[in-house]
C-alpha cells in the first residue's frame, strides 16, 4: 500500500530505488561501572576505537575519486579534527577514571551535554554542525560494538512494474559525509534523512552532488523497510513508498524531463545573463571555502559574492587563525578566482556562534559572560559587534583580508551593521590595519571597497548614512526577514511564518535597492531569495542586478533572467508593492510570471 512521507526539499530532482537502510548507532547504549583495575583497559579500548575511527576517514580522503566534490574532502576533515578535540578524548577519558563509567556510557554522556549546548546556537548552520559531532560519536559507538560501519549496498532489483531498478535509496537517521563517500561504488541515486534541514553537511553535500534528497523526513528510518521500493521528489521533500505502477510511470518521466533540463541548463554556462530587453545581471556565488572556487567557475559566476570567513574560525582547538593562516586561505580564494572579484565578509560570529578558543590573556574561554548568559543570542553580542569588541582579533583579519587584496580584486563586507559610530569604527580600524601593514611594507589594495550587509530593519531605515558611508551593500534577506518578523525559522512552532513575501519584507527589500541605485551604490543579494528561481522575476523588477547564491542555484536563475524583461517586470512589481492583504498580494505576484 502506498504512503507519502514529508520532509524538507534541500536538492532538487527526482530519485526512484529500493531503500536501503543504514541502521544507527544504538546511541541507547549499555551502562555499567567498570572494576577499578580495569579502568585504564578502558580507557585504551575507547582510545583503539577512535584510532579504528581515524584510519578509516584518512583512507577514505586518500582514495576520494577525482570527480568527487571539494566538500567531501573539506567534511573529512571536519570529522577528523572532531574525532582528535577534547570533547571526544580526554572527556569521555576523565569520566572512565573518575566515575567509572564504561567507554560507552562515558561517550554518550558527553554527547549529551554538548548536544545540549548546540541547541541553544541560534545560527542555522552552526546548529546544524552537532549533527556532525554525532555522527562521528556513532562511529565510535560501532567500533566499540564490534559492528561494521556499514553494511553492504543491495543489488537492485526489478520494479514493480518489471522495469529495471536505476538505484539505491540511502534511508537513514542521519548521514554523514565519510558515510556518504561508502557509498561512491553502488547506484546511490538519492537518500532519506529523519535529521537534517537546508544548510546541514547532508543537505550540502547533496547539493553539491546534484543528488536528490529529503532530510527532515521525521521517523523515515522506522517507517521504511529494507528494499522497500521508494521514490524521492526533491523539489517538494516528499518520499513515496511503495508507489504503484502508475505513480513510477509519472515520476519516471519526470526523471527524464529533468535530464533534459540539466543538459539545456549546461549550454547556458558561457551564456551572458543578458534579459530580453538588454539588461546585464551579475551570477556571483556564494561560498566557504577556498576550494569552493572551482564550483563557482564551473557554473558559471562572474565572481564571488560572499565568502562566510567564519569557517576558517571553526573547529579550532585552543587558538583562532593567526594572520598568515588566515592571508593564505584568502589569497588562495582569491587566485582560485583568476581575476574576477571576490567578496569576503568579515568574522559572523559571536553570542549566537561560540568559539572553543582561549583569549590569549588569562587562559580563560574566549567566550566572555555575555556569551554565556545571553538570553536571546540572535540580539546579543554577535558578528560586527562582536568583531568591534575584540580589536586585536578584527585587526588580524583586517590585516589578513588587506594582504590578499594585492593578489586580486578583494571586496570586503561588514556583517549587521545597524549604527552609524558601528560604521565609523569600523573603518578606522581598517585604517588602521592598513597604517600597521604599511609599517611593515606590504602592498595591498589601497582603493579595496568596503560594503555592509543589510540584515536589520534598522539598516533599512537608515540608509542615507550607509550610503554615503559604504562602497556598496549586500542585502542578507535571511536575516532581514527572520529580524523583520521576529521569527526564529529553526524553530518548529513558528517556522510556518517565516515569509519571504511578507509585504514588510518586500518593501524593506525594495527600497534598499531603490535608493542605492538614486545614490549611485552597487547593491546585490546575497539571501536564499537571490538562489530561488521563483524570485527572480520579482527581484529583478525590484531592480536588482547583482545575485549572489550557491552555484548549484546560478544556471537555474540564469535561465529565469534570460526568459526576462525588466521594463515590464518593473510594472507588475509596482502592483506587488502596492498590495498588503494576502489575496492581493497572491494575485499580483502571479502576474510576474506571465510572459
Amino acid at each position: 500500500m502506498p504512503f507519502a512521507l514529508h520532509g524538507i526539499p534541500v536538492s532538487r530532482g527526482v530519485a526512484i530505488g529500493r531503500a536501503h537502510l543504514l541502521a544507527p548507532a544504538a546511541l541507547d547504549v549499555s551502562h555499567y561501572l567498570v572494576d577499578e583495575d580495569r579502568l585504564e583497559d578502558e580507557v585504551e579500548r575507547l582510545r583503539g576505537a577512535r584510532a579504528a575511527v581515524r584510519a578509516e576517514l584518512v583512507a577514505l580522503k586518500r582514495d576520494l575519486p577525482r570527480e568527487a566534490p571539494e566538500e567531501m574532502g573539506a567534511f573529512l576533515d571536519v570529522h577528523a579534527m572532531i574525532l582528535d578535540d577534547e570533547m571526544l578524548a580526554r572527556e569521555p577519558e576523565a569520566l572512565i577514571r573518575t566515575r567509572r563509567y564504561n567507554a560507552e556510557w562515558a561517550l554518550t554522556t558527553r554527547l549529551e551535554e554538548l548536544m545540549r549546548q548546540f541547541d541553544e546556537i541560534e545560527d542555522e548552520y552552526l546548529r546544524e554542525r552537532k549533527a556532525d559531532i554525532q555522527q562521528v560519536v556513532e562511529r565510535i559507538l560501532k567500533v566499540l560494538a564490534g559492528a561494521p560501519v556499514l553494511s553492504p549496498a543491495p543489488v537492485p532489483a526489478i520494479a514493480p512494474d518489471g522495469e529495471p531498478a536505476p538505484g539505491v535509496i540511502v534511508v537513514a537517521h542521519d548521514i554523514s559525509p565519510a558515510d556518504m563517500l561508502q557509498f561512491r561504488h553502488t547506484v546511490f541515486h538519492g537518500f532519506v534523512t529523519d535529521l537534517g534541514g537546508r544548510t546541514s553537511h547532508t543537505a550540502i553535500v547533496a547539493r553539491s552532488l546534484d543528488i536528490p534528497a529529503a532530510v527532515g523526513v521525521q521517523n523515515a528510518s522506522e517507517l521504511i523497510r529494507q528494499d522497500d521500493w521508494v521514490i524521492i521528489d526533491g523539489d517538494a521533500g516528499l518520499v513515496i513508498v511503495d508507489p504503484t505502477s502508475i505513480i513510477l510511470e509519472e515520476y519516471r518521466h519526470r526523471q527524464s524531463e529533468r535530464a533534459l533540463e540539466k543538459k539545456r541548463l549546461q549550454r547556458l554556462r558561457h551564456t551572458p545573463a543578458v534579459t530580453l530587453d538588454g539588461m546585464e545581471i551579475d551570477l556571483l556565488a556564494n561560498i566557504e571555502m577556498a576550494e569552493d572556487a572551482a564550483a563557482a567557475l564551473a557554473a558559471g559566476a562572474v565572481g564571488v559574492g560572499l565568502f562566510r570567513s567564519e569557517f576558517l574560525f571553526m573547529n579550532r582547538r585552543g587558538e583562532l587563525p593567526g594572520e598568515d593562516e588566515q592571508f593564505e586561505a584568502y589569497r588562495r580564494t582569491v587566485e582560485a578566482m583568476h581575476g574576477l572579484p571576490v567578496t569576503i565578509r568579515t568574522i559572523d560570529i559571536g553570542a549566537d556562534k561560540p568559539l572553543d578558543v582561549r583569549d590569549g590573556r588569562d587562559g580563560r574561554d574566549g567566550r566572555s559572560d555575555e556569551f554565556e548568559t545571553a538570553l536571546n543570542p540572535a540580539l546579543g553580542l554577535r558578528a560586527i559587534r562582536w568583531s568591534l569588541s575584540e580589536p586585536t582579533m578584527f585587526l588580524t583579519q583586517l590585516r589578513a583580508l588587506l594582504r590578499a587584496s594585492a593578489f586580486g580584486p578583494v571586496r570586503l563586507l561588514i556583517p549587521m551593521l545597524a549604527h552609524a559610530r558601528e560604521i565609523d569604527q569600523t573603518l578606522e580600524l581598517i585604517a588602521q590595519a592598513k597604517q600597521q601593514l604599511d609599517e611593515r611594507g606590504i602592498a595591498f589594495d589601497r582603493q579595496m571597497k568596503v560594503g555592509a550587509m543589510i540584515e536589520i530593519p534598522a539598516a533599512v531605515l537608515m540608509l542615507p548614512v550607509f550610503l554615503r558611508r559604504m562602497d556598496f551593500l549586500s542585502i542578507g534577506t535571511n536575516d532581514l526577514i527572520q529580524y523583520t518578523l521576529a521569527i526564529d525559522r529553526a524553530d518548529n512552532a513558528v517556522a510556518h511564518l517565516y515569509d519571504p513575501l511578507h509585504p514588510a519584507v518586500l518593501q524593506l527589500i525594495a527600497r534598499t535597492i531603490r535608493e542605492a541605485h538614486h545614490a549611485g551604490v552597487p547593491v546585490a543579494v546575497c539571501g536564499e531569495m537571490a538562489g530561488d528561481p521563483a524570485m527572480t522575476r520579482l527581484l529583478l523588477g525590484m531592480g536588482l542586478r547583482e545575485f549572489s547564491m550557491h552555484p548549484a542555484q546560478l544556471l537555474r536563475v540564469k535561465q529565469e533572467i534570460l526568459h526576462s524583461d525588466c521594463a515590464s517586470l518593473e510594472r507588475a512589481v509596482d502592483h506587488v508593492l502596492e498590495a498588503y492583504e494576502p489575496d492581493e498580494v497572491a494575485r499580483a505576484l502571479a502576474l510576474l510570471s506571465q510572459p
